[in-house]
């Protein structure tokens, strides 16, 4: 039985988020646009965090623990009744979805920015949910929903329905108390882990069987209703693109969605909302089959992550309208009035290690900055949802979202080439992300020929996770950007404040090894060595490169921030480019570049210290020894001369300690990599 809402008309001129990140600074945008006063509430953790920063007040909850502060209902109302906020905002996730929360709201005559209690309960049961949904007429995976929990029932269920089944958790969400079973073998180990999750991560140990469709897309419609009895669809995203049933990118609209087929899933969509009373915004899930079928999922009564590819597609800010429709306002458009104009992505950057397992990182945000306009982007079709700013500490306590990328264009390939172009322009240092893994989604094959289902990375691990390899050109880059930061780093007033190991005062040879940055400790047989001859004037390095027998004439023109145009043999190429530590990190539209970077001559400080000798950059003769062996040097002091093509070079001291031996005395001639002499540092 469907449920009318009750028609509310509530005014409100301060607005407290009950979030944090990326979510909270998005929703007090659009508030501050509305003339709103926006309040921030934030744990230990997040006390300088960028949507404090943001919000015009901001009230402490608690410890950095999400149950100490941010799931506290108890302080979350408090705080909106001291700062005089007439409405709280939940975004995603935390209270969002907790129906205790809006009827706490409701006892204190504050508006919640979402639902009612009772629709969010309608769907808090999955179980019960799928029984209203097949009440509204809404399809449904085949599958067994009911109550009786006995494992021989369950498992006689899942026999009928026919492997491979999809256990799930009744009160369940993220991933949490879901598994595959392939066979009847393999049931009841697979129900007693389910149930241990769903007990562990909800208190709850029910559970729901599901026909497991093989490779269906994960499609989802954008409902919106108000208190007046109106409800819209905003058309459909594609989802497929998951990691452990959670989402990595996002696409609105679907590819290959046919009129009518976006006509029965948005009128299915609005029957599921109106069946429960919903007001607000809400997204129902479908699972969609190859051969055009749907079938109901679930239904998020929250604002999605993905919700900005709806309005980049639809040019609404469905934000304003959870506000609007919060005060008591009717629907802004009706349903002819809701069109589609071209094609967008999200990727979601997160603070984590594709390459070991996706493992969460932590760190402080020492760079996190896009160049548009370096990259030819246009700011009306790429738009950066964040929570954090250059500066900024990810910490061990929250989801590792840091960002959201989401582009626009014209078409589906016009808005991917975008995104790649996005991806290269994003400059993160300081915490390990998943860029480099979103450029590798993006610029997939199977991916760009829309072969999407909700196994897509897993049906391409070994491509999406190959072996790299680098070509000529990358580790010319690469020994290129690697000295340009080393000449950067060195800069100083005084040609005698150089301590890099040697003079530059004529075109010189120098050897530079590198590798890929997982096979450092592997024999140096790995490498590929770079030889580099040379000169650098007017801010410009002019060099020849000899690579695997192969010459190339190359220069590199530093950029602003970390741009550097790197030209070979007359081809030239704008990257983002630094070195970070001991490894260089290049990245363009073609994706990023890592290669561990160390020289194999005189001035390899790493090198030098851990062998205690300094080599001779090039060949030349021994003009002068400048100390004795024995005697106490700091770092950088001149030790000895040697001249090359007429020009001297001054090899200084690597450490603070002293030389040994030397190996050879004026006027002998020495040879390129020949040992000058035995060095031991300070302990």
């Amino acid at each position: 039985m469907s449920q009318t809402p009750h028609t509310r008309t509530r005014q409100f001129d301060t607005l407290l988020v009950a979030n944090r990140g990326e979510i909270a600074c998005r929703v007090m945008r659009t508030a501050r646009a509305m003339g709103l006063r926006t309040v921030a509430v934030y744990s230990d953790a997040d006390a300088s965090a960028r949507h404090v920063r943001e919000a015009d007040e901001a009230v402490r909850l608690g410890p950095a623990a999400a149950r100490d502060s941010y799931l506290k209902v108890e302080a979350v109302v408090e705080a909106a009744k001291r700062t005089g906020a007439g409405a709280i905002h939940p975004g995603y996730g935390f209270l969002s979805e907790n129906g205790g929360f809006v009827e706490a709201l409701d006892q204190a005559g504050i508006v919640f920015v979402g639902p009612p209690a009772s629709a969010i309960a309608a769907m808090g049961d999955k179980s019960a949910a799928k029984a209203r949904m097949a009440d509204a007429g809404v399809p449904l995976v085949p599958g067994y929903h009911g109550n009786d929990q006995d494992d021989a029932l369950l498992k006689t269920e899942a026999d009928k329905i026919g492997y491979p089944v999809l256990l799930k958790a009744s009160a369940g969400g993220g991933g949490k108390g879901m598994r595959v079973v392939e066979s009847g073998a393999d049931f009841q180990a697979a129900l007693d882990g389910c149930r241990r999750e769903s007990q562990a991560a909800f208190g709850d140990t029910r559970m729901l069987i599901e026909k497991y469709l093989t490779q269906p897309r994960h499609v989802e419609v954008q409902v919106f209703c108000d208190s007046h009895g109106n409800g819209v669809y905003l058309f459909e995203r594609d989802c497929s693109v998951q990691r452990r049933h959670q989402k990595v990118l996002e696409e609105a609209p679907a590819p290959g969605m046919t009129a009518e087929l976006r006509r029965e899933m948005g009128d299915a969509a609005v029957r599921a909302a109106k069946e429960i009373g919903y007001v607000g915004a809400g997204t129902v899930e479908f699972l969609l089959d190859a051969d055009g079928s749907f079938f109901f999922m679930e239904m998020n009564t929250r604002l999605q992550v993905e919700h900005p590819v709806t309005e980049m597609i639809t040019g609404q800010d469905l934000v304003e309208w959870q506000l609007r429709v919060a005060m008591g306002e009717a629907l802004p458009c009706t349903q002819d009035e809701l069109t589609i104009t071209g094609h967008s992505f999200e990727a979601r950057l997160y603070a984590e290690d594709p390459d070991q397992d996706f493992l969460p990182a932590t760190g402080l945000l020492t760079q996190f900055a896009m160049d548009l306009e370096g990259a030819g982007l246009d700011p009306a079709r790429v738009r950066l949802d964040s929570g954090v700013e250059t500066g900024d500490a990810v910490s061990m306590h929250y989801d590792p979202m840091l960002a959201k990328l989401i582009v626009h264009g014209d078409d589906r390939d016009q808005a991917l080439a975008t995104l790649n172009r996005a991806l290269a322009a994003l400059d993160v240092q300081g915490v390990v992300t998943n860029r480099a893994f979103l450029q590798r989604l993006a610029t997939h094959p199977a991916f760009k020929a829309c072969d999407l289902d909700t196994r897509f990375i897993e049906r391409n691990e070994a491509t999406l996770f190959a072996p790299k390899q680098y070509s000529i050109e990358a580790y010319a880059g690469a020994a290129l950007v690697g000295l340009n930061q080393l000449a950067r780093e060195c800069e100083s007033d005084s040609p005698w404040d150089r301590h890099d190991g040697f003079r530059l005062n004529a075109p010189h040879s120098i050897r530079i090894a590198l590798c890929d940055p997982a096979h450092v400790q592997d024999s140096e047989d790995a490498d590929t060595v770079v030889v580099v001859d040379g000169t650098r004037h007017s801010g410009e390095a002019l060099w020849t490169l000899t690579i695997r027998g192969e010459t190339l004439t190359a220069s590199l023109q530093p950029l602003a921030g970390d741009a550097v145009a790197v030209t070979l043999n007359g081809h030239r190429r704008r990257l983002q480019a630094r070195r970070d530590g001991n490894v260089v990190v290049m990245v363009d539209p073609r994706g990023e570049t890592r290669l561990f970077w160390r020289r194999i001559d005189a001035i390899d400080h790493g090198h030098h210290e851990a062998e205690s000798t300094l080599t001779a950059p090039m060949h030349g003769t021994v003009v002068a020894l400048l100390v004795e062996p024995g005697q106490r040097v700091e770092k950088g002091m001149p030790l000895m001369v040697m001249e090359a093509m007429k020009m001297e070079h001054t090899m200084t001291a690597p450490a603070d300690g002293h030389v040994e031996n030397f190996h050879f005395q004026g006027g002998d001639t020495v040879g390129q990599g020949d040992v000058l002499l035995e060095f031991a540092a300070d302990e």
